[in-house]
């Protein structure tokens, strides 16, 4: 199995760790502009023969095509404007792709490859990380067991395992990826029929097992990307929230309905600043802990009828750091994610050719059990 890895950030770093542990891989091709943060956890693997590292302009289509000849599929932990031209440059090469998503229009464009993907028999599969990804394999699994699916509920958080005050939160993955979500409006299916609802909005309390307890849920947008497109008029609600500690709603609102987060520019002093970037660039470093421990937790609820009575299953899941490797569990919940997927792509686990998502084709009892090898444990249980 030979592999292209675009990107040496948090989640492509953890993605190529991921394959290099996988003794059936031969080769991972990683490419980037700059090395110079390759995270600890792969400095022991520099000397490992199966790992190239190649700096690498996206902008160049040309570069592009070389890294591809000789790989099987691409694993693209890139910035999501790019992962239109990479999936197009992928399918023309004949080479499976998947990649993190963020943007859902990109990711309707990338579905538009369905026949050209088949035609050369590969996969084009967006949204491969943990929301969307993860939680979209275990959604779409749950609806197929059903006859009618009612409603699928889908809570995601990235967390510290210490919370400190005003927050309780640390940076999990992006600050400005945060705030994205924090203001751009949520799509989801009411009665049937997308709707877009407010982001930070109709905040709800969470039960998880402790030491984690009560946390908050609240609508953002991005979680699960196309699936109010994919089930619109076929199930009646289906939603995302975001999970955060108690509190942190009723601080984050007030600061973007002052403004804080616009992105459109302000003058101060007869200087033009944009007030998203000043709030990062002040909040970023108290919000960033080297040594902090994170987790993950997720649940899924799908809930319906089968063989004419109420029937339902729930998938959830606490990841934790990872102290053995210094692997925080949003890289192992969101790059494994992508490494597995892509892993099942090249030894014909997922099955399906062509573009879709991954609740259309990735089936989710051989992608649960990657996950579970890899200390990643998704628990389920049905819903009466």
């Amino acid at each position: 199995m030979r592999f292209l890895v675009i990107g040496a950030g948090k989640q492509g770093s953890a993605c190529a760790l991921d394959l290099l542990l996988q003794p059936q891989v031969e080769k991972v091709l990683m490419v980037d502009r700059s090395f110079d943060h390759l995270p600890d956890y792969l400095k022991p693997h520099r000397d490992d023969p199966r790992l190239e590292l190649r700096k690498l302009d996206l902008r160049d289509s040309a570069a592009v095509r070389d890294a591809l000849a000789g790989v099987q599929s691409v694993l693209s932990a890139a910035p999501y404007y790019f992962n239109g031209e990479l999936a197009r440059l992928a399918v023309e090469a004949g080479v499976h792709f998947a990649d993190l998503g963020g943007n859902t229009e990109i990711v309707i464009e990338q579905l538009k490859l369905d026949a050209a993907a088949r035609a050369k028999g590969v996969t084009v599969i967006p949204d491969c990380g943990l929301a969307p990804g993860m939680v979209n394999v275990l959604a779409g699994e749950g609806i197929r067991r059903l006859d009618t699916t009612e409603s699928v509920k889908i809570y995601v958080g990235g967390l510290p395992q210490q919370p400190e005050p005003p927050l309780n939160y640390m940076v999990v993955y992006s600050l400005e990826g945060a705030l994205d979500y924090y203001t751009t409006p949520s799509w989801v299916l009411r009665g049937g029929k997308r709707t877009r609802v407010d982001a930070l909005s109709e905040l709800e309390l969470v039960e998880f097992p402790a030491p984690i307890g009560q946390l908050e849920a609240f609508h953002t947008g991005g979680g699960i990307s196309t699936m109010p497109f994919d089930y619109e008029g076929k199930i009646p609600v289906m939603e995302y929230k975001t999970l955060r500690y108690p509190g942190h709603v009723a601080i984050m609102r007030p600061i973007r309905e002052l403004g804080l987060l616009d992105t459109k520019p302000v003058t101060v002093d007869g200087c033009e600043v944009v007030p998203r970037k000043v709030f990062i660039e002040v909040v970023s470093p108290k919000l960033t802990r080297k040594e902090g421990r994170d987790l993950v937790a997720l649940r899924v609820d799908v809930v319906g009828t089968k063989g004419g009575t109420r029937a339902g299953w729930r998938w959830q899941l606490v990841d934790r750091y990872d102290e053995q490797r210094g692997v925080t569990a949003m890289m192992r919940t969101t790059g494994y994610s992508l490494s597995v997927t892509g892993l099942m792509q090249v030894d014909g686990r997922i099955e399906r050719k062509g573009a879709f998502a991954p609740n259309q084709g990735v089936p989710a009892a051989p992608y649960v059990a990657e996950l579970a090898r890899r200390g990643i444990v998704i628990e389920e249980t049905e819903i009466r």
